[in-house]
């Protein structure tokens, strides 16, 4: 049995997905990777719109279609970490999002699951057709930049993100296309 897995959100960790939020807003961080977990407190609305970017003909306006995972611990079946793969860029992502968003847990971080968590998803992204990822982080986490890097990740310029006023790293990550 693996010791971790990417799950899609279900019913069954509605209450985990709750207490990942809760520890985020307690923490002040910010939950990269979530989709809209910050403002939907219902974690049935939340599952029922990652169900909804899955599809191009579903996704709401001005969003590209998206999955999102759970990183789930697979011993204590705990949620540790999310990550979203967005299967498409719009002009905002191409520059400072990325195809892919991740966070983990506050109480979990420093422990390489934010490595495992990328190095799982990146078949997913080979699956859908994509084929070299753009992941970004903020300049100065050192952390986020390891995990790109440890991952194939290839420094590629620092642009400055107007709206949140910091510095972003891009990367990118070759893929091979899955036979």
């Amino acid at each position: 049995m693996e010791d971790y897995i990417l799950i899609k959100p279900t019913m069954e960790y509605a209450e985990q997905i709750a207490e990942y939020r809760k520890a985020f807003l307690e923490s002040g961080d910010s939950m990269d990777g979530t989709g809209p977990l910050r403002r939907m407190t219902d974690p049935g609305e939340y599952i029922s719109f990652c169900e909804t970017c899955e599809m191009r003909a579903t996704v709401p306006e001005n969003l590209v279609p998206a999955t999102q995972f759970l990183f789930i611990r697979t011993f204590d079946n705990k949620l540790v970490g999310m990550i979203q793969i967005r299967h498409e860029l719009n002009d905002f992502l191409k520059l400072y999002g990325g195809h892919i968003g991740y966070s983990v847990r506050p109480g979990e971080r420093r422990k390489g699951y934010a490595r495992k968590m990328l190095k799982k998803a990146l078949p997913y992204c080979a699956e859908i057709g994509i084929n070299k990822v753009l992941v970004t982080c903020i300049a100065g986490n050192v952390g986020s930049e390891k995990t790109i890097l440890a991952n194939g990740g290839v420094y590629e310029s620092t642009v400055y993100e107007p709206g949140a006023k910091v510095n972003l790293k891009r990367f990118w990550i070759a893929i091979n296309p899955i036979c």
